[in-house]
């Protein structure tokens, strides 16, 4: 039992996840500080005033539970998108160009599908001779359905 649980955990496909995901953690605390100590201060100057940051204050003044902060909002959606970002060219191309060196498609697009006339079911191979789902004999591949 633990020889299986070993064997599992030394597979390339869990240490290349458990690294990337490591890499990704240390990388989120990075651009959450970019985000928290150089957009957020830029957003929240937009402002103007003596506000507290880019927003409305739609209940009594001063009380932060009801203040829309579209400020947070709006450094929110840059740190995903710089995170993403990261994490794509960072980790994702990596890896797509070593395991490309290795013969294996990764990310790839994916392959044409055709639908069934009798069931209708839409995710079929296109070489598909007969329907996974109701076992109908297909017309094949390029024909019309």
């Amino acid at each position: 039992m633990l020889k299986g649980f070993k064997n599992f955990l030394m597979r390339g496909d869990v240490i290349v996840i458990a690294v990337g995901l490591v890499t990704a953690l240390a990388f989120s605390t990075l651009i959450k500080a970019f985000t928290d100590f150089v957009i957020n201060p830029i957003v929240s100057r937009f402002q103007g005033g003596g506000s507290a940051g880019l927003g409305w204050q739609l209940g009594e003044k001063g009380n932060d539970a009801t203040y829309l902060d579209v400020g947070q909002f709006i450094s929110a959606l840059i740190y995903f998108l710089i995170f993403m970002a990261v994490v794509y060219f960072l980790i994702v191309v990596p890896y797509k160009r070593s395991e490309a060196r290795r013969g294996v498609t990764v990310f790839g697009e994916p392959l044409p599908v055709k639908t069934c006339p009798a069931c209708l079911a839409e995710d079929l191979p296109e070489a598909a001779s007969k329907c996974r789902y109701c076992a109908t004999q297909q017309p094949p591949a390029g024909a019309p359905a």
